[in-house]
């Protein structure tokens, strides 16, 4: 069970903090429920039923500094084969999108770009759904990446592309 104060990463909303925990009747009924606000739209609140297994299941514990530095080393690594057929593409990044492990986002967002510039090289544009899942995969990443490290969502890719070039140079990684 989470707690007051506990920061989490919810669905497709990304880094929430849980403000409260308690009754409210929002459907005719009483029930208890996390009252999220996400941390990078402040004008917005959810509300999740504390006993929805399916949508409590979407509140995941943000990650360490620790598990960050892995995934940004094990990114080189990690690319999805491109789906060309649009339709089981857009329903594999929606499923990705809607399940948030970070890994797996992760490779989504390393197969996009590299589709992306492939697609430059041949005077052509990533096409918009595409870019849509980019931007949406990017934001939950980075906005947690940046929380959990102490830097502006703006300063994670140069972040990530240090990392890298850090670790392909068999340097000591950068502290954040």
């Amino acid at each position: 069970m989470f707690q007051v104060n506990d920061t989490v990463s919810y669905g497709t909303h990304g880094v929430c903090q849980i403000t409260e925990i308690g009754e409210k009747n929002l459907t005719g009924k009483s029930m208890e429920y996390y009252i999220l606000k996400p941390v990078y739209n402040e004008n917005s609140t959810l509300y999740v039923p504390v006993h929805s297994e399916n949508l409590t299941g979407k509140m995941r514990r943000i990650l360490s500094v620790r598990e960050i530095r892995e995934m940004i080393r094990q990114m080189p690594y990690h690319q999805e084969d491109w789906i060309d057929n649009e339709n089981l593409r857009k329903t594999r990044y929606r499923e990705l999108l809607t399940d948030g492990n970070r890994t797996e986002l992760l490779k989504m967002l390393r197969t996009l770009y590299l589709h992306q510039q492939e697609q430059i090289s041949k005077g052509k544009k990533l096409h918009n759904t595409d870019e849509r899942f980019f931007r949406e995969a990017e934001k939950l990443l980075f906005d947690e990446i940046a929380l959990v490290l102490h830097i502006k969502p703006s300063q994670v890719l140069p972040f990530i592309l240090e990392q890298i070039q850090a670790t392909d140079n068999g340097q000591k990684e950068v502290k954040a």
